[in-house]
């Protein structure tokens, strides 16, 4: 087995904000040579918060490590032919482009797979072809809101959007378990395919899981919904001098806690007994843990459900995630020198598959690997002047042949 799994695959990224490139980072920690493919703006999301260095902002950071960066001028002949050429000869093409922007840059499913028939061709997309909202441009919160996500979170209230990009960061894990899929099949056959992730069934399928609830039959059986996701008292519990993060759930669990809160009898109440009876007074049950954290601190009742083999644990928020006593002795954040930004502290990829892993690639700098890129593609020389001829890196002067970022982002990858 190679040092990662993906060693010797090539993916040619061409996604932008959160999905596609949340894909690709798991591509390039599984050990795929990423190359991120950015119009002479950026991707977007290298302004987020980039208080540090002009287009190097922590989402980008973050999302973006692992891959090098190639900037293409898309709009002028010479940069789609060069952009060909890098598809051609990869393994997976990811992007995040609406179909019509695709089709105009050559870019459908049929003519790369015409070009490529190896190819794993991985299009996101808001909406699944042939449907009503299949040409929708798509986001994080409309898909939150279609999705059903939205009316869960808020109860039978005002809708509220799960506070972070729940949506974006489930669709790209699809994304890339579907393009392992595929590439396996392709190991198969030999032959590539294309598929498509639609951001809309995505998560509605995800969601469905235990919301559906009576509609899982036909007729249906009963109300949606989850009963113990939906009660009020499903929370943190507040202990005297803080909160825990307390989860019965199992016969033997519930036997456990009643016998640790001194109330072994409740085992025997008919409502308590099974999982289903349970689920029908969930509020009364998850009040009742409620109050009884109450009584002793979060030291103590850790302590007192440890032994009794009940899940609990600590409630952080995310500054105390980098001090968390289990993630520190893990490992889990790893300090990478970054050639502009200097030490960073990332979360590295929390299934290790493969032995002595390399150290993780910093996220690119706009460009920065172009002329690296373009010359294992073959072009030369001259090809590469008339490439980059535009484009220069941030304080070098016009005429070198470093890419910089221009503020015309390309609307056709959004």
């Amino acid at each position: 087995m190679p040092r990662r799994p993906l060693e010797g695959i090539r993916v040619v990224d061409m996604s932008t904000t959160f999905t596609g490139p949340y894909c690709t980072m798991l591509l390039a920690q599984w050990g795929a040579d990423v190359v991120k493919v950015e119009a002479p703006g950026g991707d977007v999301v290298r302004y987020i918060g980039d208080v540090r260095q002009h287009g190097m902002g922590p989402v980008f950071l973050n999302v973006n490590q692992g891959k090098r960066g190639m900037a293409l001028d898309v709009k002028r002949p010479g940069g789609v032919e060069v952009l060909h050429r890098l598809i051609a000869g990869a393994d997976v093409f990811v992007h995040n482009m609406r179909p019509p922007a695709a089709q105009r840059l050559g870019l459908g499913r049929e003519a790369v797979l015409a070009a490529n028939p190896r190819l794993v061709y991985c299009a996101i997309r808001g909406y699944g072809a042939g449907g009503t909202y299949s040409d929708r441009p798509a986001y994080d919160d409309v898909i939150q809101a279609g999705s059903g996500m939205a009316a869960v979170q808020g109860g039978t209230g005002q809708p509220e959007y799960v506070r972070h990009a729940a949506a974006d960061k489930t669709v790209g894990l699809m994304a890339a378990a579907s393009t392992l899929a595929a590439l396996h099949g392709r190991a198969v056959s030999g032959e590539g395919c294309a598929i498509e992730v639609p951001m809309f069934e995505t998560m509605t399928n995800f969601m469905l899981l235990e919301q559906q609830g009576g509609l899982a039959f036909d007729p249906p059986d009963g109300p949606p919904g989850y009963p113990r996701t939906e009660s009020p008292h499903r929370r943190p519990a507040r202990t005297r001098d803080g909160f825990l993060a307390v989860m019965v759930y199992t016969d033997a669990q519930w036997r456990s806690f009643f016998a640790a809160i001194g109330q072994k009898h409740l085992a025997d109440d008919p409502r308590y007994r099974t999982i289903r009876e349970r689920t029908l007074h969930i509020d009364e049950l998850y009040a009742l843990v409620n109050e009884h954290m109450k009584t002793r601190t979060t030291a103590e009742w850790s302590t007192i459900l440890d032994e009794y083999g009940i899940p609990s644990g600590p409630v952080n928020t995310i500054p105390e995630l980098f001090e968390d006593p289990h993630l520190v002795e893990t490992g889990f954040f790893e300090v990478v020198e970054h050639p502009s930004e200097g030490s960073l502290r990332l979360p590295r990829h929390p299934v290790p598959i493969g032995d002595d892993a390399p150290a993780v690639r910093p996220a690119p700098l706009l460009g920065q690997h172009t002329l690296e890129v373009a010359r294992e593609l073959g072009l030369t020389e001259a090809e590469i002047d008339e490439l980059v001829a535009s484009m220069t890196f941030p304080g070098v002067a016009s005429g070198s042949r470093t890419p910089q970022p221009r503020d015309d982002h390309d609307a056709a990858l959004h």
